[in-house]
Protein backbone atom coordinates (compact mmCIF):
# COMPACT_ATOMS: atom_id res chain seq x y z
CA UNK A 1 0.00 0.00 0.00
CA UNK A 2 1.35 3.27 -1.13
CA UNK A 3 1.49 6.38 0.79
CA UNK A 4 -0.94 8.01 -0.91
CA UNK A 5 -3.20 5.16 -0.45
CA UNK A 6 -2.60 5.36 3.13
CA UNK A 7 -3.28 9.03 3.15
CA UNK A 8 -6.72 8.13 1.20
CA UNK A 9 -7.98 5.53 3.87
CA UNK A 10 -6.88 7.76 6.89
CA UNK A 11 -8.94 10.48 5.29
CA UNK A 12 -12.18 8.05 4.64
CA UNK A 13 -12.06 6.53 8.37
CA UNK A 14 -11.39 10.69 9.27
CA UNK A 15 -14.86 11.76 7.49
CA UNK A 16 -16.34 9.27 8.75
CA UNK A 17 -15.34 9.38 12.11
CA UNK A 18 -16.66 13.05 11.96
CA UNK A 19 -20.27 11.83 10.09
CA UNK A 20 -20.37 9.77 13.17
CA UNK A 21 -19.93 12.13 15.25
CA UNK A 22 -22.88 14.66 13.47
CA UNK A 23 -25.31 12.12 13.12
CA UNK A 24 -24.79 11.41 16.94
CA UNK A 25 -25.37 15.13 17.92
CA UNK A 26 -28.35 15.22 15.39
CA UNK A 27 -29.62 11.70 17.45
CA UNK A 28 -29.05 13.37 20.42
CA UNK A 29 -31.19 16.66 19.84
CA UNK A 30 -34.13 14.30 19.08
CA UNK A 31 -34.75 13.18 22.54
CA UNK A 32 -35.98 14.75 25.47
CA UNK A 33 -32.94 15.27 27.38
CA UNK A 34 -33.00 12.93 31.05
CA UNK A 35 -36.19 11.50 30.33
CA UNK A 36 -37.32 8.09 28.89
CA UNK A 37 -40.56 6.48 28.74
CA UNK A 38 -42.22 3.51 30.82
CA UNK A 39 -40.23 0.78 29.30
CA UNK A 40 -37.34 2.78 29.45
CA UNK A 41 -36.82 4.29 25.92
CA UNK A 42 -35.36 7.42 25.28
CA UNK A 43 -38.22 9.58 24.07
CA UNK A 44 -38.22 11.66 20.76
CA UNK A 45 -38.27 15.40 21.23
CA UNK A 46 -41.22 16.16 18.67
CA UNK A 47 -43.30 19.23 19.28
CA UNK A 48 -46.69 17.37 17.97
CA UNK A 49 -45.62 14.23 19.87
CA UNK A 50 -48.63 13.56 22.04
CA UNK A 51 -47.57 9.89 23.02
CA UNK A 52 -46.06 10.31 26.15
CA UNK A 53 -46.21 13.63 28.69
CA UNK A 54 -48.28 16.64 28.14
CA UNK A 55 -51.40 17.78 29.31
CA UNK A 56 -53.33 14.20 29.50
CA UNK A 57 -50.10 13.03 31.85
CA UNK A 58 -49.99 16.18 33.99
CA UNK A 59 -53.61 16.33 34.80
CA UNK A 60 -53.17 12.92 36.67
CA UNK A 61 -51.11 14.95 39.19
CA UNK A 62 -53.81 17.54 39.79
CA UNK A 63 -56.07 14.84 40.59
CA UNK A 64 -53.41 13.53 43.31
CA UNK A 65 -53.01 17.46 44.09
CA UNK A 66 -56.59 17.71 44.37
CA UNK A 67 -57.39 14.55 46.64
CA UNK A 68 -54.04 15.35 48.72
CA UNK A 69 -55.91 19.12 49.52
CA UNK A 70 -58.90 17.57 50.19
CA UNK A 71 -57.73 15.67 52.88
CA UNK A 72 -55.16 18.02 53.94
CA UNK A 73 -57.25 20.97 54.50
CA UNK A 74 -60.14 18.98 55.48
CA UNK A 75 -58.25 18.06 58.81
CA UNK A 76 -55.86 21.36 59.17
CA UNK A 77 -58.93 23.89 58.62
CA UNK A 78 -61.04 22.12 61.54
CA UNK A 79 -58.47 20.75 63.66
CA UNK A 80 -58.28 23.56 66.26
CA UNK A 81 -61.63 22.80 66.84
CA UNK A 82 -61.51 19.22 67.43
CA UNK A 83 -58.57 19.43 69.60
CA UNK A 84 -60.37 21.94 71.79
CA UNK A 85 -63.64 19.87 71.83
CA UNK A 86 -63.09 16.41 71.72
CA UNK A 87 -59.68 16.13 73.81
CA UNK A 88 -60.69 19.79 76.08
CA UNK A 89 -57.13 21.32 74.66
CA UNK A 90 -56.66 25.19 75.63
CA UNK A 91 -57.00 27.58 72.05
CA UNK A 92 -53.01 28.19 72.30
CA UNK A 93 -52.73 24.55 72.80
CA UNK A 94 -54.27 23.35 70.02
CA UNK A 95 -53.33 26.52 68.17
CA UNK A 96 -49.74 25.00 69.01
CA UNK A 97 -50.31 21.45 67.88
CA UNK A 98 -51.74 22.56 64.70
CA UNK A 99 -49.27 24.81 63.35
CA UNK A 100 -46.56 21.71 64.32
CA UNK A 101 -48.66 19.28 62.75
CA UNK A 102 -48.95 21.73 59.70
CA UNK A 103 -45.44 22.54 60.14
CA UNK A 104 -44.12 19.17 59.57
CA UNK A 105 -46.01 18.33 56.44
CA UNK A 106 -44.29 21.19 54.84
CA UNK A 107 -40.79 20.31 56.68
CA UNK A 108 -40.98 16.40 55.88
CA UNK A 109 -40.44 17.10 51.88
CA UNK A 110 -37.13 18.26 52.32
CA UNK A 111 -35.80 15.09 53.53
CA UNK A 112 -38.14 13.21 51.55
CA UNK A 113 -37.40 14.70 48.17
CA UNK A 114 -33.39 14.09 48.62
CA UNK A 115 -34.79 10.15 48.18
CA UNK A 116 -36.45 11.00 45.90
CA UNK A 117 -34.61 12.71 43.50
CA UNK A 118 -31.44 10.31 44.09
CA UNK A 119 -32.44 6.90 44.51
CA UNK A 120 -36.62 6.20 44.55
CA UNK A 121 -37.44 8.32 41.68
CA UNK A 122 -40.59 10.93 41.59
CA UNK A 123 -43.04 8.32 40.80
CA UNK A 124 -42.55 5.83 43.50
CA UNK A 125 -42.43 8.49 45.75
CA UNK A 126 -45.81 9.70 44.30
CA UNK A 127 -46.98 5.74 44.87
CA UNK A 128 -45.56 5.37 48.16
CA UNK A 129 -46.98 8.95 49.29
CA UNK A 130 -50.29 7.87 48.64
CA UNK A 131 -50.60 4.52 50.15
CA UNK A 132 -49.60 6.52 53.72
CA UNK A 133 -51.93 9.23 53.33
CA UNK A 134 -54.55 6.21 52.80
CA UNK A 135 -53.25 3.55 55.69
CA UNK A 136 -53.19 7.35 57.67
CA UNK A 137 -56.82 8.07 57.14
CA UNK A 138 -58.09 4.79 57.06
CA UNK A 139 -56.61 4.40 61.01
CA UNK A 140 -58.06 7.91 61.87
CA UNK A 141 -61.57 6.93 60.80
CA UNK A 142 -61.13 3.64 62.68
CA UNK A 143 -60.71 5.65 65.81
CA UNK A 144 -63.11 7.64 65.15
CA UNK A 145 -65.88 5.07 64.20
CA UNK A 146 -64.70 2.87 67.32
CA UNK A 147 -65.63 5.75 69.48
CA UNK A 148 -62.38 6.25 71.09
CA UNK A 149 -62.19 9.94 70.41
CA UNK A 150 -66.18 10.51 71.15
CA UNK A 151 -67.70 13.68 72.72
CA UNK A 152 -70.47 14.54 71.46
CA UNK A 153 -71.66 14.55 74.91
CA UNK A 154 -68.93 15.54 75.89
CA UNK A 155 -69.48 18.93 74.40
CA UNK A 156 -72.73 19.57 75.95
CA UNK A 157 -71.60 18.80 79.30
CA UNK A 158 -68.74 21.01 79.05
CA UNK A 159 -70.92 24.19 77.91
CA UNK A 160 -72.82 23.14 81.06
CA UNK A 161 -69.89 23.43 83.30
CA UNK A 162 -69.21 19.75 84.03
CA UNK A 163 -65.82 19.04 85.20
CA UNK A 164 -65.55 15.58 84.64
CA UNK A 165 -65.76 15.61 81.01
CA UNK A 166 -64.46 12.00 79.58
CA UNK A 167 -61.79 12.78 77.40
CA UNK A 168 -59.86 10.32 75.19
CA UNK A 169 -57.31 8.02 77.35
CA UNK A 170 -53.17 8.44 76.79
CA UNK A 171 -53.51 5.06 74.29
CA UNK A 172 -56.70 6.59 72.34
CA UNK A 173 -54.89 9.89 72.08
CA UNK A 174 -51.42 8.96 71.10
CA UNK A 175 -53.08 6.42 68.34
CA UNK A 176 -55.19 9.22 67.12
CA UNK A 177 -52.25 11.48 66.40
CA UNK A 178 -49.95 8.66 65.18
CA UNK A 179 -52.54 8.10 62.38
CA UNK A 180 -52.50 11.45 62.06
CA UNK A 181 -48.87 11.85 60.94
CA UNK A 182 -49.17 9.01 59.15
CA UNK A 183 -51.44 11.38 56.87
CA UNK A 184 -48.30 14.31 57.57
CA UNK A 185 -46.20 11.77 55.72
CA UNK A 186 -48.57 11.02 52.52
CA UNK A 187 -49.31 14.43 52.38
CA UNK A 188 -45.48 15.59 52.53
CA UNK A 189 -44.72 12.92 49.31
CA UNK A 190 -47.22 14.27 47.86
CA UNK A 191 -46.51 17.78 47.73
CA UNK A 192 -43.21 17.51 47.15
CA UNK A 193 -43.05 15.23 44.35
CA UNK A 194 -46.50 15.17 42.81
CA UNK A 195 -45.82 18.77 41.17
CA UNK A 196 -42.08 17.91 40.61
CA UNK A 197 -43.22 14.94 38.13
CA UNK A 198 -45.99 16.63 36.78
CA UNK A 199 -43.70 18.79 35.92
CA UNK A 200 -41.35 16.58 34.37
CA UNK A 201 -44.15 16.23 31.79
CA UNK A 202 -43.17 19.17 29.99
CA UNK A 203 -40.18 19.81 27.97
CA UNK A 204 -38.32 22.87 29.10
CA UNK A 205 -36.56 23.29 25.57
CA UNK A 206 -39.57 23.72 23.92
CA UNK A 207 -41.27 26.62 23.79
CA UNK A 208 -44.48 25.40 23.80
CA UNK A 209 -44.04 23.40 26.32
CA UNK A 210 -42.26 25.41 28.68
CA UNK A 211 -45.04 27.62 28.64
CA UNK A 212 -47.73 25.02 29.69
CA UNK A 213 -45.15 24.20 32.57
CA UNK A 214 -45.83 27.68 33.86
CA UNK A 215 -49.55 27.25 33.71
CA UNK A 216 -49.36 24.05 35.15
CA UNK A 217 -47.70 25.74 38.45
CA UNK A 218 -50.72 27.65 38.40
CA UNK A 219 -53.23 24.89 37.80
CA UNK A 220 -51.86 22.61 40.74
CA UNK A 221 -52.84 26.20 43.16
CA UNK A 222 -56.02 26.13 41.48
CA UNK A 223 -56.30 22.17 42.48
CA UNK A 224 -55.08 22.75 45.74
CA UNK A 225 -58.26 25.20 45.92
CA UNK A 226 -60.62 23.68 44.64
CA UNK A 227 -60.01 20.59 47.34
CA UNK A 228 -59.66 23.04 49.58
CA UNK A 229 -63.10 24.17 48.65
CA UNK A 230 -64.54 20.91 48.45
CA UNK A 231 -63.16 19.98 52.12
CA UNK A 232 -64.69 23.31 53.93
CA UNK A 233 -67.93 22.91 51.70
CA UNK A 234 -68.49 19.22 52.32
CA UNK A 235 -66.14 17.72 55.02
CA UNK A 236 -66.54 20.73 57.72
CA UNK A 237 -70.24 19.82 57.42
CA UNK A 238 -69.84 16.77 57.76
CA UNK A 239 -67.54 16.78 60.50
CA UNK A 240 -69.43 18.94 63.02
CA UNK A 241 -73.10 17.22 62.23
CA UNK A 242 -72.00 13.80 61.00
CA UNK A 243 -69.46 13.01 62.80
CA UNK A 244 -65.46 12.73 62.25
CA UNK A 245 -65.12 8.79 61.67
CA UNK A 246 -67.54 9.95 58.20
CA UNK A 247 -65.58 12.86 57.42
CA UNK A 248 -62.36 10.83 57.45
CA UNK A 249 -63.55 7.54 55.84
CA UNK A 250 -64.62 9.72 53.02
CA UNK A 251 -61.16 11.59 52.60
CA UNK A 252 -59.80 8.09 52.04
CA UNK A 253 -61.79 6.66 49.64
CA UNK A 254 -61.23 10.02 47.54
CA UNK A 255 -57.38 9.43 48.17
CA UNK A 256 -58.10 5.85 46.93
CA UNK A 257 -59.41 7.20 43.57
CA UNK A 258 -57.02 9.62 42.96
CA UNK A 259 -54.78 6.96 43.55
CA UNK A 260 -56.03 4.52 40.97
CA UNK A 261 -56.16 7.50 38.47
CA UNK A 262 -52.94 8.26 38.69
CA UNK A 263 -52.34 4.22 38.04
CA UNK A 264 -53.74 4.00 34.90
CA UNK A 265 -51.89 6.58 33.18
CA UNK A 266 -48.11 4.66 33.83
CA UNK A 267 -47.93 3.75 30.29
CA UNK A 268 -48.10 8.02 29.54
CA UNK A 269 -45.65 9.48 31.33
CA UNK A 270 -42.33 10.71 31.32
CA UNK A 271 -39.53 9.57 33.35
CA UNK A 272 -36.57 11.29 34.66
CA UNK A 273 -34.13 8.95 34.50
CA UNK A 274 -31.54 8.63 37.67
CA UNK A 275 -28.27 7.96 37.12
CA UNK A 276 -27.19 5.75 39.70
CA UNK A 277 -23.01 7.03 39.31
CA UNK A 278 -23.99 10.76 40.53
CA UNK A 279 -23.56 11.59 43.91
CA UNK A 280 -26.23 11.88 46.76
CA UNK A 281 -27.13 16.07 46.72
CA UNK A 282 -27.51 16.11 50.07
CA UNK A 283 -23.69 15.31 49.99
CA UNK A 284 -22.88 17.34 47.02
CA UNK A 285 -24.77 20.34 48.88
CA UNK A 286 -22.31 19.80 52.54
CA UNK A 287 -19.58 19.28 50.09
CA UNK A 288 -19.59 22.24 48.32
CA UNK A 289 -20.37 23.81 51.08
CA UNK A 290 -17.43 22.59 52.75
CA UNK A 291 -15.43 23.93 49.78
CA UNK A 292 -16.84 27.13 49.83
CA UNK A 293 -16.06 27.94 53.33
CA UNK A 294 -12.50 26.98 52.82
CA UNK A 295 -12.43 28.89 49.35
CA UNK A 296 -13.48 31.92 51.35
CA UNK A 297 -10.34 31.80 53.61
CA UNK A 298 -8.82 32.44 50.61
CA UNK A 299 -10.69 35.08 49.39
CA UNK A 300 -11.83 36.89 52.57
CA UNK A 301 -12.54 40.74 52.84
CA UNK A 302 -9.23 41.69 54.31
CA UNK A 303 -7.22 40.99 51.12
CA UNK A 304 -9.85 41.75 48.43
CA UNK A 305 -12.48 43.73 47.80
CA UNK A 306 -15.65 42.58 49.17
CA UNK A 307 -16.78 41.63 45.32
CA UNK A 308 -14.14 39.26 44.80
CA UNK A 309 -14.79 37.70 47.89
CA UNK A 310 -18.40 37.54 47.70
CA UNK A 311 -18.05 36.06 44.15
CA UNK A 312 -14.89 33.66 45.05
CA UNK A 313 -16.89 32.33 47.72
CA UNK A 314 -18.35 29.80 45.20
CA UNK A 315 -15.42 29.24 43.23
CA UNK A 316 -12.58 27.09 43.63
CA UNK A 317 -9.54 27.34 45.27
CA UNK A 318 -6.30 27.10 42.71
CA UNK A 319 -4.79 24.54 43.94
CA UNK A 320 -8.45 22.37 44.07
CA UNK A 321 -6.71 19.84 41.47
CA UNK A 322 -3.54 19.00 43.72
CA UNK A 323 -6.34 18.54 47.54
CA UNK A 324 -7.90 16.19 48.57
CA UNK A 325 -11.05 17.65 47.83
CA UNK A 326 -12.60 16.36 44.11
CA UNK A 327 -15.83 19.10 43.94
CA UNK A 328 -15.70 20.48 40.34
CA UNK A 329 -16.27 23.97 39.54
CA UNK A 330 -19.38 22.17 37.66
CA UNK A 331 -20.89 20.33 40.37
CA UNK A 332 -20.69 23.73 42.24
CA UNK A 333 -22.58 26.03 39.60
CA UNK A 334 -25.47 23.41 40.49
CA UNK A 335 -25.41 22.90 43.80
CA UNK A 336 -25.02 26.88 44.68
CA UNK A 337 -28.01 27.32 42.62
CA UNK A 338 -29.46 26.33 46.09
CA UNK A 339 -27.65 28.89 48.15
CA UNK A 340 -28.70 31.98 45.93
CA UNK A 341 -32.76 31.10 46.72
CA UNK A 342 -31.79 31.07 50.62
CA UNK A 343 -31.92 35.10 50.98
CA UNK A 344 -35.60 34.79 49.29
CA UNK A 345 -36.14 31.54 51.50
CA UNK A 346 -35.14 34.21 54.64
CA UNK A 347 -36.99 36.54 53.69
CA UNK A 348 -40.09 35.29 53.08
CA UNK A 349 -40.76 33.53 56.14
CA UNK A 350 -43.31 35.81 57.83
CA UNK A 351 -45.84 35.26 54.62
CA UNK A 352 -46.63 31.40 55.56
CA UNK A 353 -46.92 33.30 59.50
CA UNK A 354 -49.74 34.82 57.92
CA UNK A 355 -51.12 32.09 55.92
CA UNK A 356 -51.33 29.88 58.62
CA UNK A 357 -54.03 32.45 61.16
CA UNK A 358 -56.73 30.78 58.39
CA UNK A 359 -56.32 27.61 59.47
CA UNK A 360 -56.52 28.15 63.85
CA UNK A 361 -56.96 31.90 64.54
CA UNK A 362 -59.35 32.84 61.93
CA UNK A 363 -61.82 29.69 62.50
CA UNK A 364 -61.44 30.57 66.24
CA UNK A 365 -62.94 33.78 65.43
CA UNK A 366 -65.51 32.58 62.88
CA UNK A 367 -66.76 30.10 65.87
CA UNK A 368 -68.08 32.72 68.49
CA UNK A 369 -69.87 35.11 65.32
CA UNK A 370 -73.08 34.42 64.34
CA UNK A 371 -72.83 31.87 61.59
CA UNK A 372 -76.53 30.99 60.82
CA UNK A 373 -77.59 31.21 57.43
CA UNK A 374 -81.97 30.91 56.96
CA UNK A 375 -83.95 29.99 59.56
CA UNK A 376 -82.18 26.69 60.53
CA UNK A 377 -78.87 26.31 59.07
CA UNK A 378 -75.78 27.15 60.70
CA UNK A 379 -72.24 27.17 58.46
CA UNK A 380 -69.49 25.37 60.48
CA UNK A 381 -67.00 27.66 61.71
CA UNK A 382 -64.00 25.95 59.21
CA UNK A 383 -66.34 26.18 56.30
CA UNK A 384 -65.49 30.06 56.12
CA UNK A 385 -62.00 28.53 53.99
CA UNK A 386 -64.10 28.19 51.29
CA UNK A 387 -64.20 31.87 50.40
CA UNK A 388 -59.96 31.89 50.59
CA UNK A 389 -60.22 28.53 48.10
CA UNK A 390 -62.50 30.14 45.88
CA UNK A 391 -60.74 33.16 45.62
CA UNK A 392 -57.13 31.43 45.12
CA UNK A 393 -59.27 29.88 41.75
CA UNK A 394 -61.33 33.16 40.96
CA UNK A 395 -57.79 35.36 40.97
CA UNK A 396 -55.64 32.76 39.55
CA UNK A 397 -57.53 32.28 35.99
CA UNK A 398 -57.95 36.33 36.29
CA UNK A 399 -54.21 35.98 36.37
CA UNK A 400 -53.42 33.35 33.86
CA UNK A 401 -55.73 34.38 31.21
CA UNK A 402 -56.44 38.06 31.61
CA UNK A 403 -53.36 39.58 33.81
CA UNK A 404 -50.47 37.75 32.21
CA UNK A 405 -51.46 38.71 28.50
CA UNK A 406 -51.91 42.20 29.33
CA UNK A 407 -48.87 42.77 31.20
CA UNK A 408 -46.99 41.04 28.48
CA UNK A 409 -48.14 43.63 26.20
CA UNK A 410 -46.73 45.73 27.87
CA UNK A 411 -43.47 44.57 29.73
CA UNK A 412 -42.82 41.83 26.92
CA UNK A 413 -41.96 39.43 29.57
CA UNK A 414 -43.07 35.87 28.58
CA UNK A 415 -44.63 35.85 32.01
CA UNK A 416 -46.02 39.35 32.14
CA UNK A 417 -43.75 39.95 35.37
CA UNK A 418 -40.70 38.91 37.00
CA UNK A 419 -41.43 36.24 39.41
CA UNK A 420 -40.16 38.23 42.21
CA UNK A 421 -42.35 41.32 41.62
CA UNK A 422 -44.64 38.52 41.30
CA UNK A 423 -43.68 37.44 44.88
CA UNK A 424 -43.47 40.94 46.33
CA UNK A 425 -46.87 42.00 45.20
CA UNK A 426 -47.89 39.29 47.20
CA UNK A 427 -46.11 40.21 50.46
CA UNK A 428 -47.83 43.38 50.25
CA UNK A 429 -51.02 42.29 49.90
CA UNK A 430 -50.46 39.62 52.75
CA UNK A 431 -49.93 42.81 55.23
CA UNK A 432 -52.72 44.05 54.07
CA UNK A 433 -54.86 40.99 54.71
CA UNK A 434 -53.46 41.24 58.63
CA UNK A 435 -54.81 45.09 58.92
CA UNK A 436 -57.86 44.12 58.02
CA UNK A 437 -58.32 40.95 60.05
CA UNK A 438 -57.35 43.10 63.17
CA UNK A 439 -59.81 45.69 62.38
CA UNK A 440 -62.89 43.24 61.75
CA UNK A 441 -61.49 41.26 65.23
CA UNK A 442 -61.05 44.93 67.29
CA UNK A 443 -65.13 45.53 65.77
CA UNK A 444 -66.18 41.82 67.11
CA UNK A 445 -64.75 43.06 70.49
CA UNK A 446 -66.60 45.93 71.16
CA UNK A 447 -69.76 44.40 69.42
CA UNK A 448 -69.38 41.77 72.76
CA UNK A 449 -68.95 44.80 75.08
CA UNK A 450 -71.85 46.41 73.62
CA UNK A 451 -73.42 43.65 74.14
CA UNK A 452 -72.36 42.56 77.62
CA UNK A 453 -71.11 39.32 76.19
CA UNK A 454 -67.36 39.42 78.11
CA UNK A 455 -67.41 37.50 80.45
CA UNK A 456 -69.96 34.62 78.80
CA UNK A 457 -68.06 33.20 75.81
CA UNK A 458 -70.35 30.57 75.36
CA UNK A 459 -72.78 32.82 73.57
CA UNK A 460 -72.53 33.79 69.62
CA UNK A 461 -71.55 37.45 69.54
CA UNK A 462 -74.53 39.20 67.63
CA UNK A 463 -72.14 40.03 64.43
CA UNK A 464 -72.27 38.16 61.20
CA UNK A 465 -69.70 36.13 59.94
CA UNK A 466 -69.60 37.71 56.37
CA UNK A 467 -67.17 40.34 58.21
CA UNK A 468 -64.52 37.52 57.79
CA UNK A 469 -64.74 37.61 53.55
CA UNK A 470 -62.70 40.33 53.25
CA UNK A 471 -59.58 38.51 55.03
CA UNK A 472 -60.39 35.37 53.17
CA UNK A 473 -60.28 37.03 50.21
CA UNK A 474 -57.40 38.89 50.41
CA UNK A 475 -55.30 35.88 51.91
CA UNK A 476 -56.62 34.43 48.73
CA UNK A 477 -55.11 36.79 46.25
CA UNK A 478 -51.85 36.73 47.82
CA UNK A 479 -51.50 32.83 47.70
CA UNK A 480 -52.00 33.76 43.78
CA UNK A 481 -48.87 36.17 43.60
CA UNK A 482 -46.60 34.42 46.44
CA UNK A 483 -47.10 31.08 46.86
CA UNK A 484 -47.52 30.35 43.07
CA UNK A 485 -44.63 32.38 42.70
CA UNK A 486 -42.22 30.85 45.04
CA UNK A 487 -43.25 27.39 43.55
CA UNK A 488 -42.27 28.44 40.38
CA UNK A 489 -38.53 30.34 41.18
CA UNK A 490 -37.62 27.36 43.92
CA UNK A 491 -38.45 24.72 40.94
CA UNK A 492 -37.18 26.83 37.94
CA UNK A 493 -33.79 27.78 39.47
CA UNK A 494 -32.12 24.66 40.26
CA UNK A 495 -30.59 22.02 38.36
CA UNK A 496 -33.12 18.44 36.49
CA UNK A 497 -31.59 16.29 39.48
CA UNK A 498 -32.84 18.91 42.31
CA UNK A 499 -36.31 19.87 41.48
CA UNK A 500 -38.40 18.25 43.82
CA UNK A 501 -35.36 19.52 46.52
CA UNK A 502 -35.79 22.79 44.71
CA UNK A 503 -40.19 22.19 45.60
CA UNK A 504 -39.23 21.10 49.03
CA UNK A 505 -37.20 23.71 49.94
CA UNK A 506 -40.09 25.86 49.30
CA UNK A 507 -42.60 23.80 50.82
CA UNK A 508 -39.88 24.13 54.21
CA UNK A 509 -40.74 27.59 54.28
CA UNK A 510 -43.79 27.15 54.73
CA UNK A 511 -43.19 24.75 57.37
CA UNK A 512 -40.92 26.93 59.00
CA UNK A 513 -43.03 29.81 59.42
CA UNK A 514 -45.85 27.39 60.96
CA UNK A 515 -43.79 26.39 63.69
CA UNK A 516 -42.70 30.73 63.97
CA UNK A 517 -46.36 31.11 63.91
CA UNK A 518 -46.93 28.18 67.31
CA UNK A 519 -43.74 29.85 68.77
CA UNK A 520 -45.10 33.43 68.96
CA UNK A 521 -48.85 32.33 69.96
CA UNK A 522 -46.71 30.33 73.05
CA UNK A 523 -44.46 32.78 73.80
CA UNK A 524 -47.33 35.33 73.38
CA UNK A 525 -49.29 34.14 75.65
CA UNK A 526 -47.27 32.93 78.19
CA UNK A 527 -46.19 36.80 78.64
CA UNK A 528 -49.51 38.47 78.43
CA UNK A 529 -51.27 36.14 80.66
CA UNK A 530 -49.71 36.47 83.74
CA UNK A 531 -50.74 38.31 87.25
CA UNK A 532 -54.22 37.55 86.43
CA UNK A 533 -54.63 38.61 82.95
CA UNK A 534 -56.77 36.84 80.62
CA UNK A 535 -53.70 37.29 77.98
CA UNK A 536 -53.89 38.03 74.03
CA UNK A 537 -55.00 34.08 73.44
CA UNK A 538 -57.39 33.45 76.05
CA UNK A 539 -59.50 30.79 76.02
CA UNK A 540 -62.44 33.52 76.40
CA UNK A 541 -62.26 35.15 72.98
CA UNK A 542 -64.31 37.89 74.21
CA UNK A 543 -61.73 38.74 76.69
CA UNK A 544 -58.46 38.02 74.34
CA UNK A 545 -56.63 40.18 71.87
CA UNK A 546 -56.08 38.46 68.66
CA UNK A 547 -56.68 42.22 67.06
CA UNK A 548 -53.16 42.79 68.83
CA UNK A 549 -51.65 39.84 67.26
CA UNK A 550 -52.99 40.45 63.68
CA UNK A 551 -51.17 44.01 63.85
CA UNK A 552 -47.99 42.52 65.03
CA UNK A 553 -48.11 40.43 62.35
CA UNK A 554 -48.99 43.49 59.75
CA UNK A 555 -46.11 45.48 60.90
CA UNK A 556 -43.52 42.19 60.42
CA UNK A 557 -45.10 41.72 57.13
CA UNK A 558 -44.56 45.11 56.09
CA UNK A 559 -40.79 44.88 57.20
CA UNK A 560 -40.57 41.69 55.08
CA UNK A 561 -41.72 43.75 51.98
CA UNK A 562 -39.28 46.41 52.30
CA UNK A 563 -36.66 43.69 53.09
CA UNK A 564 -38.01 41.87 49.98
CA UNK A 565 -37.33 44.82 47.71
CA UNK A 566 -34.07 45.54 49.11
CA UNK A 567 -32.82 42.30 48.10
CA UNK A 568 -34.88 42.47 44.58
CA UNK A 569 -33.19 46.03 43.33
CA UNK A 570 -29.67 45.00 44.48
Amino acid sequence: MTGADVGNEALLQYNDIITNLNEEGDQSRKYIKGMVNYKGEKLLNMINNQQFGGWKSACRLLVIDVADAFAFFGISTNLISYLTNHFGQSTATAALNVNVWVGVVFMLPLIISFFADSYIGRFRFVLASSFFEILGLGCLSICALNGSINSSSCVSNKMEGDKSCPYPSSVQESFFFLSLYLVAIGSAGNQSCAPAFGADQFDGQNLSECESKSSFFTWVQIGSSAGSVLSNTILNYIQDNLGWGLGFGISCISSTVALIVFLFGIKTYRYSVIDEENENPLLGIIEVLVASVKNWSIHSPSSTSQEEASEGFFTMPNDAESSSNHVTNNKVEEKKSLFRLMPVWIICLIYPVVLSQTMTLFTMQSSKMDRTLGPEFQIPAASMNIFGGLSVILFSCMYDRIFVPLARSVTGKPNGITTLQRIGTGIFISAVSMACAAVVERKRLQTAIDFELVDMPNETVPMSVWWLIPQYLLIGLATTFTSVGLQELFYDQVPNGLKSVGLSLNLSLFGIGFFISGFLISVIQKVTSGHGQYGWFSNNLNCAHLDYFYWLLAGLSTLEMIAFLCYSIT
